[in-house]
């Protein structure tokens, strides 16, 4: 029996499930070929197509499931781009040289785009996604030091001061409460440890715009809503035609675009996968740099500090001790208030 398990599933590393936590109980974990057991209350968490889940149901990220899997490859790097890496630096402020060598937490890691990038830079990952995007992201990252585990942002299951770094970068903004979503993560963080995020920013009228449309397009069955945002393929040529247009060529693609806002990416599947993105999320909240300064000064994380792309944030825990709680949900929660 021993071999078959090896042949099928060859576990999580030690390291790994030294940190990994029962989401009922916060029990320590052991694990068999079926998935991992809490040693203390006997719930097993399953392994399903290479990935443990810790939740049943993706519950209001179903899109997200449709979208990564339709698209599991757009977003990856290859010889002829680095776009993903340009960005994940432009939103976290993370290097190679800081990443090599760490533990990191991708929360809402999608089909893996970051964690591509991050596991190129030497760093070991731990990705979590409440979405099927797993499944993704488990074919694409099959050959790197990346684990891959369906979870909630609001009951993860790690230890506390469990990670080295920890990014979460267009994933926030869409849960219930985003701001409660946030305040869960850096109890995870080693002491010095650092956290960045990315969210939507407040301060763009293109986003506000298109918030009318979303009232109905949440609602519609994602196979519809991708083919309706495959519209975004011609549109964005005909955008392209008024901006050389004289004089009411550029209000007149102002207009429009306002009208029907679209991703306006020159790659056409980018285009729509953007699109599609933006549309299809049940929650979307928006935010400004004032109110994510203080999430971050409330949850006493220091040398914060914002990135180049609105709205992204970078913050550092203290090297100081941590008190002993008198149970590992205390210090989970120790942040929340």
């Amino acid at each position: 029996m021993e071999t078959a398990k090896d042949e099928t599933w060859p576990g999580v590393a030690d390291e790994i499930l030294a940190i990994l936590r029962c989401t009922l109980c916060r029990g320590r974990l052991r694990q068999d070929a079926q998935g991992v057991v809490c040693l203390h209350c006997a719930y097993r968490f399953p392994l399903v197509g290479d990935v443990l889940r810790f939740v049943d149901a993706e519950q209001y990220a179903g899109s997200f499931g449709y979208q990564w899997l339709k698209h599991k490859q757009t977003q990856l790097d290859n010889e002829a781009s680095r776009r993903s890496e340009t960005d994940f630096t432009e939103k976290t402020g993370f290097t190679p040289d800081v990443l090599r060598g760490k533990l990191v937490l991708d929360v809402g890691c999608g089909m893996g785009r970051y964690a591509e990038v991050v596991t190129r830079w030497g760093a070991h990952v731990v990705c979590v996604d409440l979405s099927h995007a797993v499944e993704a992201a488990a074919q694409n990252l099959a050959r790197r030091e990346a684990v891959i585990l369906q979870a909630d942002v609001f009951s993860l299951p790690f230890a506390p001061e469990s990670f080295d770094l920890i990014y979460s970068l267009g994933v926030l903004h869409h849960t219930p409460d985003c701001r409660l979503a946030f305040e869960r993560l850096p109890p995870f963080l080693k002491p010095g440890g650092k956290i960045a995020v990315w969210l939507y920013s407040a301060y763009n009228p293109w986003y506000r715009a298109s918030d009318f449309y979303r009232v109905f397009t949440r609602k519609m069955k994602p196979e519809w809503l991708h083919r309706l945002c495959s519209l975004a393929v011609p549109l964005y040529h005909v955008h392209s035609f008024l901006r050389k247009v004289p004089l009411l060529g550029r209000p007149a693609s102002g207009a429009l675009r306002l009208a029907f806002p679209m991703s306006f990416n020159p790659d056409p599947e980018w285009r729509v996968l953007d699109t599609f993105d933006w549309y299809s999320a049940y929650y979307q909240s928006k935010h400004t740099y004032e109110e994510v300064l203080r999430w971050f000064e409330a949850c006493g994380l220091q040398e914060i500090c914002k990135g180049k792309v609105p709205i992204s944030v970078q913050g550092t825990r203290p090297m100081v001790p941590q008190p002993d709680p008198s149970s590992e949900e205390q210090a989970v929660e120790r942040c929340a208030g």
